[in-house]
């Protein structure tokens, strides 16, 4: 079923976009790949595969934490 990401998620996995995107394009420069259509797709993609997973980990630690909280605390 669908679900809401959480606000921490948003935040997290927008920063590490960001910053893989700035990294990747970087790396690519160093390495003298050519700018163009392929180089961009290529570092959207790896970008968006490291933001989904930093994702994922917030959300795998929110309910690591939330399921280890004494019972009759909310």
């Amino acid at each position: 079923m669908f679900t809401l990401a959480s606000p921490a998620n948003i935040i997290i996995s927008t920063l590490v976009f960001f910053i893989a995107a700035r990294y990747l394009r970087y790396y690519l420069e160093k390495q003298g790949l050519p700018k163009g259509m392929t180089r961009g797709t290529l570092i959207f993609a790896l970008a968006f595969l490291m933001s989904w997973a930093s994702g994922e980990m917030v959300d795998w630690v929110q309910e690591k934490t939330a399921g280890s909280q004494p019972v009759g605390i909310e």
